[in-house]
């Protein structure tokens, strides 16, 4: 990801629409990787499964609402767009400014792992609960909480409320969506 060369105003930022939407960090404006099959088609399977579990056998919410690039205010002067943002209320407002309970990150090539770390820092910070970071070419995942880093074996999850996410069927349906 390259910053731009000047400095934005945060008036600036919040008043344009890019496209694909960029990240702001301390006047500068990050642009996100995006756009290739593996990461698209792994954030919309990801999106699908958040989705139906989310809903009860008789319909009604389980507790949480997941949404896709939802800008995120982490500090006075950063705003992040991770890839899927849980929440435990519904969405009110153009940009969340309370932590979400879950960010999902899903990698792409040109992603650094110093760039990544700072982002799940801030959200951490921040008072996310749960950040997962998905690499669909390696086919695994981490998961970050105020207490660290663990790498699971073949499920991501939370508590309070309890989300799953099996990596063997996910990455399953990838093969569906996309050759290697």
């Amino acid at each position: 990801m390259s910053p731009t060369d000047t400095l934005v105003s945060l008036d600036e930022y919040l008043s344009t629409v890019y496209d694909p939407d960029c990240e702001y960090v301390d006047g500068e404006l990050i642009e996100r990787n995006m756009g290739e099959f593996d990461h698209s088609a792994l954030q919309g399977i990801i999106f699908a499964m958040l989705y139906a579990q989310g809903l009860s056998a008789q319909g009604m919410d389980s507790g949480f609402y997941a949404y896709l690039e939802l800008r995120v205010q982490v500090a006075a002067t950063r705003y992040l767009v991770p890839d899927i943002t849980v929440t435990t209320k519904k969405g009110k407002g153009k940009i969340l400014r309370e932590p979400p309970f879950l960010c999902i990150e899903i990698l792409s090539p040109e992603d650094r792992v110093s760039r990544m770390e700072g982002k799940i820092d801030d959200f951490l910070s921040f008072g996310v609960k749960h950040v997962w970071l998905i690499d669909p070419r390696r086919k695994n995942a981490w998961s970050y909480t105020s207490e660290g880093k663990r790498e699971p074996s073949a499920v991501l999850t939370t508590s309070d409320p309890r989300i799953t996410l099996a990596l063997d069927p996910v990455f399953a349906k990838l093969a569906d969506y996309v050759d290697e």
